[in-house]
């Protein structure tokens, strides 16, 4: 009677047990379907982090690749730099397939009336004769077609009066030198001191002449590339035309290589170093026609300009006039 009451007693523990057991089953079920719920949410992040990944060029499954070459595609189409460059908004002038219709009769430079004169080619082609004439302002320039051994005692002078200027220099002046001494050395300095250098072309010949494009562009390029192969120099683009003589043609040719044609509203007769001029009368000339806005031409190799040049820029600045670099002219 005991082993048969035992036996039933167990029987009922064993039934109980097994209940509980199921309950617990149902609520492991339940967590891991949450559980699988939550990594499956995850798992979508991290495909979308993925994706973004694989745009940037990491490695991923091949549908991830096919997924973000799609979105990737248009990306180069929205970026700023397409937008910036567009094929058809071209930063430099246009060059022209035909210019026959362009002149290329020489006209001589006058420094009295070729800015009135020539005012609509002039601006055509972005060419200078003066600069802001509404300021008491002058833009001094030297031309530099071989050494005189003056040119040192100019950049004292400028440097001594706190004056920027423009040296246009040929190719031979690049190339050569004064007393065994590389000319190399004096553009080193103008550049050093803040000046500029300017192109005045290699054989310092009328650029009419230079019907053909590929010769007229040599005469300015070499120029530049024996300024620019000098350390620490580098021309900048300014053109003055040797003689002063130009064309509609040359101007064209010039602003084609992105040069601008700077002439000169007053210059005198001080490059025959074997005739020079008196000091005193050339000052006096000089101040006498200074205007608003001039661009001045002196020449280097003139003795009489090392002279006066000292006393002309205190003359100049006692009158209210400030000096300003070629980079200041207006548009």
């Amino acid at each position: 009677m005991i082993k048969k009451k035992l036996a039933l007693f167990i029987a009922l523990s064993l039934l109980l047990s097994g209940c509980g057991l199921g309950n617990k089953n149902e609520d492991n079920k339940n967590i891991d379907i949450s559980s699988n719920e939550k990594i499956t949410d995850d798992s979508t992040n991290e495909k979308s982090i993925e994706d973004s990944k694989s745009s940037n060029g990491s490695d991923s499954t091949s549908k991830l690749e096919s997924n973000s070459k799609t979105e990737s595609t248009p990306k180069p189409e929205s970026t700023p730099k397409e937008k910036s460059n567009p094929p058809q908004k071209p930063t430099t002038k246009k060059a022209l397939s035909d210019t026959s219709s362009l002149s290329t009769e020489p006209i001589e430079w006058s420094w009295l009336y070729s800015s009135r004169d020539s005012a609509e080619l002039l601006s055509k082609y972005k060419a200078y004769g003066f600069g802001d004439t509404s300021k008491k302002i002058i833009y001094l320039t030297f031309d530099e077609g071989y050494e005189n051994g003056y040119t040192d005692s100019i950049l004292n002078t400028l440097k001594a009066n706190n004056v920027q200027a423009t040296f246009f220099v040929t190719k031979p002046y690049v190339t050569g030198s004064f007393n065994g001494i590389s000319n190399t050395e004096l553009l080193k300095r103008m550049s050093n001191e803040g000046h500029i250098i300017g192109n005045h072309s290699v054989h310092h010949k009328s650029m009419p002449t230079f019907k053909d494009e590929s010769a007229f562009n040599a005469e300015i390029t070499q120029v530049e590339d024996a300024v620019n192969s000098v350390p620490g120099c580098k021309m900048l683009k300014y053109f003055r035309p040797p003689e002063g003589t130009f064309s509609e043609l040359s101007l064209y040719y010039t602003q084609k290589l992105g040069y601008k044609s700077v002439f000169f509203t007053l210059a005198y007769k001080d490059y025959d170093v074997d005739n020079q001029p008196d000091p005193g009368s050339s000052k006096t000339q000089l101040l006498k026609n200074t205007r608003d806005g001039m661009i001045c031409l002196l020449h280097a190799v003139s003795k009489t300009n090392v002279t006066i040049l000292d006393s002309l820029i205190k003359e100049w600045k006692s009158q209210g006039y400030e000096f300003k670099t070629l980079d200041e002219l207006p548009n």
